[in-house]
């Protein structure tokens, strides 16, 4: 427990710090867009690039791994859509973005450290790999729902013109491919230009969290909840669950089976609020997820590392 208080709480501190700086004035408003478009469009995109860029593909790509991790994935995608429309009578571009908070696991900023304090530097292959696909997972099933769901009742043509623009207008993903073709390439990256882009990287992660409190004070939880508490019940029980029984059914072992139940088990990453932000739906519901689901998570991950334990 002390190790996830560790991990965690720097995160909620740099959160708090935001909220506090717009709530006593000491940042503007107008200032945490300007933020926020930085990590959105520059900061977060280099660090993406830059990962995959490095990452060795070959030595962490494992089928019954990246099968198990993202076929649970989906499913939590399509219960979250369901659930708000069902449940909570959203609009469903609204109910697009909260099925992508239950998509969206925060792999990088808690699932690697936590994995690594828990079984050592050497066995987060796993995790590499998953967060080699991830973004490019998520982004690619989200954006095209997304984009389905806002062209309705136009014909195929449209929506895959729509689709094709948004996907090729999002740093994030072209991010991610141009990562994808250096380390393909095998080309590699200059050393000038690696070290610029670590410059850039370093301030995506504190930036993004900063500007996250500044969000939570914006988009306070009111009226929400409901949908919050089925957005914290999907993420941290039902995805590491199905990753288990998938994992179990596809003869996923050893430190591969802990990365991706592990990895399953974080709350929503910051991009759920960055792809609530960037169509402008549920984003009150995506930023307060992203606090309560981390916070919940100094249990539930506890949790899932005993069972894992008993393996």
């Amino acid at each position: 427990m002390q190790t996830l208080l560790d991990v965690i709480l720097p995160v909620f501190l740099v959160i708090g710090f935001g909220y506090v700086a717009v709530w006593r004035n000491l940042f503007p408003e107008t200032g945490i867009d300007g933020v926020m478009r930085f990590t959105q469009n520059f900061a977060i995109p280099c660090l993406l690039f830059q990962a995959i860029a490095k990452i060795d593909l070959e030595a962490s790509f494992d089928p019954g791994l990246l099968g198990s991790f993202y076929a649970g994935a989906a499913i939590c995608f399509f219960l979250g859509i369901f659930g708000a429309r069902a449940f909570f009578r959203r609009e469903w571009e609204d109910c697009v973005a909260i099925g992508f908070c239950c998509l969206f696991s925060n792999s990088v900023l808690l699932g690697l450290p936590i994995t690594e304090r828990a079984y050592g530097a050497d066995a987060m292959t796993g995790n590499f790999a998953i967060v080699a696909l991830h973004s490019p997972f998520c982004y690619g099933i989200g954006i095209t729902a997304m984009e389905i769901t806002r062209n309705r009742g136009q014909s195929p043509v449209v929506m895959i013109r729509s689709v094709t623009r948004a996907m090729f207008r999002n740093a994030l993903v072209l991010s991610i491919g141009a990562g994808f073709m250096v380390n393909l390439s095998g080309a590699g990256l200059p050393g000038v230009v690696d070290d610029a882009l670590s410059l850039i990287a370093r301030a995506a992660l504190p930036a993004a969290l900063f500007a996250l409190g500044g969000v939570l004070f914006q988009y306070r939880p009111e009226g929400d909840l409901r949908a919050i508490a089925m957005v914290c019940a999907i993420t941290l029980i039902v995805h590491p669950a199905l990753m288990w029984i998938f994992g179990k059914a596809s003869g996923v072992e050893g430190e591969f089976f802990r990365s991706g139940v592990l990895t399953a088990a974080m709350a929503p990453g910051f991009n759920a609020y960055i792809f609530a932000n960037m169509y402008g739906r549920a984003k009150r519901v995506a930023a307060s997820s992203v606090l309560i689901a981390t916070g919940s998570s100094i249990l539930s991950v506890w949790l899932w590392l005993e069972l894992l334990a008993g393996t």
